[in-house]
């Protein structure tokens, strides 16, 4: 069974406001989305979005500087993070993605979800997130910890951190 993952973020983030956001069920979704916010392109030419998938298993898409949950409008995920699309000779893809969001913390697990929301809207993608993060909350002083490397200390007290994911019912 999925898990649905809620918004444990900063609350001031919350009240950023709702950016224009797209729903993705098709390449035809994502060309719209190009030719309405004419997002950055890397080196690469890739764009590079903010991303959630909605309970509904939905994939929704936003401008990477804004919020997910603000792309969320507030409610649960099944994942979250940063997605990149390249545009060759108008065939959409998908060249990256990451599970990097600190608001909701997902699991490298909740590519399963994004991978579902990819084949449905016939998007080719890599078989797995392309940059994996784990987040742990410190059992001591309570802040939010993205793991690196392996290592499972707190930034702030130096608290070992717990090998399991451990937000919990209350975030």
């Amino acid at each position: 069974m999925p898990r649905l993952y809620r918004y444990i973020g900063e609350q001031d983030l919350r009240d950023l406001g709702t950016p224009a956001h797209t729903r993705v069920r098709s390449a035809l979704d994502v060309r719209r989305w190009i030719a309405e916010t004419a997002p950055e392109r890397d080196g690469d030419g890739g764009m590079t979005a903010t991303f959630i998938v909605d309970s509904a298993g939905d994939l929704w898409i936003a401008d990477r500087h804004s919020e997910h949950v603000c792309c969320a409008r507030g409610g649960t995920v099944l994942s979250a993070g940063e997605i990149t699309f390249s545009d060759d000779g108008g065939r959409i893809e998908v060249v990256a993605a990451t599970n990097q969001s600190t608001g909701y913390c997902p699991e490298p697990e909740s590519w399963l979800d994004v991978q579902r929301a990819l084949e449905r809207a016939r998007l080719p993608h890599p078989d797995d997130f392309t940059g994996r993060f784990l987040f742990r909350r410190c059992p001591s002083c309570g802040m939010r910890n993205l793991v690196k490397d392996d290592w499972f200390v707190c930034g702030v007290c130096d608290t070992t951190l717990p090998e399991v994911w451990n937000f919990g019912p209350d975030g």
